[in-house]
């Protein structure tokens, strides 16, 4: 039996599509069993409908057009009990349902085992047989094995599209496609796929017959693409302020990086066609970034591919295609890039959707900026079949209806409405000062890497930026950047926000965020060799960017040092001795600096039970509640599989918070958030009554938790808190959350996504 499954997952594993996948597991299973039935039947929860796609015994033309109700019949139980039901009688089941339609006798035996993805059952894979029959433990196991084979099959046909044609043959349309909410809002109007004109993965290998033409030939198209960047950035001049266009500024900069360029001319040198040196080149660096864990960083692969793609278009013609953008564009992609979105007129863009990516994208960043819905990571979008489509954009929810239903179109015109009202409630809070209703300040503050995540808002509304991530410029370049370079970059947002004041982390790269230069292979990368361990290991590095960072305050005064992954006190004081240094070697060379604010960022769980030896060595505390999450509940949030289990309103986690609060307030030392739960409005609450001094967010964030803060008092945040902390369950908390918002008039917050 073994040695046919073997075949059988060989067979399935080489099939071109899905449909051939069931038709081999149908036909070989039930030559394998020696049954007189086997069948695949195919849950479609949208339709409720067990939907018959493949059978070796039923009638053929019952395929795609036959089908179960939801949870009726054995089908169904098998569905909802997620597990195989065997029975030797199967009609004397009181849930047996005979279905005349697909040719079906009085069968006896039934064995049905479920296909599981994710823990949502996909399907059912069936097999009957005329005589009574239990099938013994071993024939159970070789169809579950199988049956987990199908499910791979079955979500890359999802992913693919192949699975909506195959299921034209029904009459209703799907409600919705599910994808990540990335920029909220809600927008109705028409499909334009963005596309791919020039596709650098099937560039083939070759040699070049003229290596100096081809030279002058990838110049003269990196040239063109960067004039078009400028003409891009030019245009969007009109409509966003300058603080934004930074975006550009960085996908300039990694064009023109010597990195790239000069990388890609030594491949033709050394003899490679100009499309395939490009490839290689475009390729070994967004792996580079593919690989990380961080996934604000892992997603500036795209935008190196984005870079790359433009580039051999220009190598293959001068004259690009252009685009007709009708009004209320949804812009749709498998991987939109920034580029992509800007190239839409901005009084016609009114969504994005893409196949791929996540909200730490640059299009979803930029989407926020411009306050453009966009859903990202839409695995089930047939990218390719949807041109030209009437659509519904749900960014709260990350919804996308294809080709919806009037009635639909109705509900979605009153949530836009709806929209409308909210912004303006939202805007009556902004420039109000950040206070509860007893009068506590909260200070708000900006997390970003990029000034161009900031929008007005959070130029206007943030007190200070709480968390500037100095990563990106260490991740775009071929080599590590100098002293000045480093300098102008921190200048630029110390700068912007002056007098307010500015938190620089210091360089947090490592096993899971390796640089090109200087790669860095572990097989645990959150527990590696990352942040403050390699400043420690390599204090050149370190001193480099802490003297940036304090000549670039010089004069400004707004400077805030941050010290990321710290697990002992003893990092602390050797860090602290290196900042001192710094400094007396800069009023050594006669440089005006100042003695700036230290602080840490408390992300390792071992620093919550050190939190008051801690306090008495830095002059301020931040909370990194992502990292301290995913640490205290052993999840990976970026794992789809355990990714449910991550929440930061976990019972552990708000109990880990109170004791960093408490310890650190002993020696009167601030405390900040600074993680995802900072920007949650459901959380403000809470994090009120523990007394946390400031928070810092997403710029998207700040008005709503603002609208928070000033409806309730300090001392009934307290009460609440307590309350929580009675409650066991993470979902029951969030409950009991939405529930107080209503109360107290803020029900506008509680709809997903807000």
């Amino acid at each position: 039996m073994l040695e046919i499954l073997h075949r059988i997952v060989q067979e399935v594993n080489s099939s071109p599509d899905l449909g051939e996948a069931l038709d081999v597991i149908v036909k070989r299973v039930k030559q394998a069993v020696a049954v007189d039935v086997c069948s695949v039947y195919l849950t479609d929860f949208e339709r409720r409908t067990h939907v018959l796609r493949a059978t070796n015994g039923l009638r053929q033309e019952a395929v795609g057009k036959v089908g179960l109700p939801l949870h009726r019949g054995l089908v169904g139980l098998v569905c909802e009990r997620a597990e195989p039901i065997n029975l030797d009688d199967a009609p004397s089941h009181p849930r047996y349902l005979f279905m005349t339609e697909s040719g079906e006798v009085l069968y006896h035996g039934f064995l049905g085992v479920p296909i599981i993805q994710n823990r949502r059952v996909l399907g059912v894979l069936v097999v009957r047989q005329r005589k009574p029959r239990k099938f013994d433990d071993g024939e159970v196991s070789f169809l579950f094995t199988l049956a987990a084979q199908l499910a791979g099959a079955i979500t890359h046909a999802k992913a693919s599209g192949e699975l909506i044609s195959l299921q034209e043959s029904l009459e209703t349309p799907a409600r919705f496609l599910q994808g990540r909410p990335s920029a909220s809002g809600v927008a109705v109007g028409k499909v334009v796929v963005a596309y791919r004109m020039a596709d650098l993965s099937v560039v083939p290998d070759r040699e070049s017959d003229d290596p100096q033409g081809d030279i002058d030939l990838f110049r003269g198209a990196v040239a063109r693409v960067e004039e078009d960047l400028k003409q891009l950035q030019a245009r969007m001049n009109e409509t966003l302020p300058a603080e934004e266009l930074a975006l550009f500024d960085a996908l300039l900069l990694m064009l023109g990086g010597d990195s790239l360029v000069g990388q890609t001319v030594d491949r033709i040198r050394s003899g490679e066609w100009v499309q395939t040196a490009l490839h290689h080149t475009i390729e070994e660096h967004a792996r580079v970034f593919d690989k990380m864990d961080d996934i604000y960083l892992r997603e500036r692969a795209s935008d190196i591919r984005d870079l790359g793609r433009r580039i051999l278009m220009r190598l293959q013609t001068d004259t690009p295609d252009e685009i007709e953008h009708p009004d209320r564009t949804i812009l749709v992609g498998e991987e939109l890039s920034a580029v992509d979105l800007v190239e839409v007129p901005k009084d016609k863009l009114a969504a994005i959707v893409s196949a791929s990516g996540s909200a730490s994208s640059h299009v979803a960043i930029l989407a926020r900026g411009i306050g453009v819905p966009a859903i990202m990571g839409v695995e089930d979008l047939p990218v390719g079949r949807v041109d030209g489509w009437d659509a519904i954009v749900d960014g709260y929810r990350g919804r996308i209806y294809l080709s919806p239903e009037p009635s639909v179109c109705m509900e979605y015109e009153r949530l836009v409405e709806e929209d409308l009202e909210f912004g303006r409630e939202l805007e009556a809070v902004g420039r109000q000062p950040s206070e509860t209703t007893d009068g506590i300040q909260v200070p708000l503050h900006l997390n970003t890497g990029l000034i161009s995540e900031m929008g007005a808002v959070g130029l206007t509304e943030a007190a200070g930026v709480g968390l500037y991530r100095t990563e990106l410029p260490f991740m775009i370049r071929d080599r590590f950047p100098g002293e000045a370079v480093q300098i102008a970059n921190y200048r630029k947002v110390l700068e912007t926000f002056a007098p307010r004041p500015v938190v620089l982390r210091t360089l947090d790269i490592g096993g899971d965020k390796p640089l090109p230069y200087f790669p860095v292979s572990e097989s645990n990368p959150f527990l590696g060799w990352r942040g403050i361990r390699i400043s420690l290991d390599h204090p050149e590095i370190f001193l480099t960017q802490v003297r940036a960072m304090l000549l670039a305050a010089s004069g400004l005064d707004n400077l805030q040092i941050m010290l990321p992954m710290i697990t002992t006190i003893s990092e602390v004081d050797e860090l602290v001795g290196l900042i001192q240094r710094a400094l007396s070697e800069l009023l050594e060379e006669g440089h005006e600096v100042a003695d700036p604010p230290v602080g840490v960022m408390v992300e390792v769980p071992a620093l919550v039970y050190q939190i008051e030896t801690l306090a008495r060595k830095v002059d301020f505390i931040s909370i990194g509640t992502n990292d301290l999450t995913q640490y205290l509940l052993a999840v990976d949030r970026n794992n789809p599989r355990v990714a449910e289990l991550y929440n930061d309103m976990h019972p552990a986690v708000l109990r880990a918070l109170m004791t960093v609060v408490e310890g650190a307030h002993r020696f009167g030392r601030p405390v900040s958030v600074c993680g995802e739960m900072a920007g949650n409005p459901l959380a403000t609450i809470l994090l009120l009554g523990m007394g946390v001094d400031t928070l810092s967010m997403s710029a998207g964030s700040l008005l709503k938790v603002k609208w928070v803060i000033r409806s309730v008092s300090r001392t009934r945040a307290r009460e609440l808190l307590q309350s929580v902390l009675r409650i066991e369950d993470a979902r029951q908390i969030r409950e009991f959350l939405e529930d107080v918002l209503k109360q107290i008039g803020l029900s506008g917050l509680v709809r997903p996504g807000r």
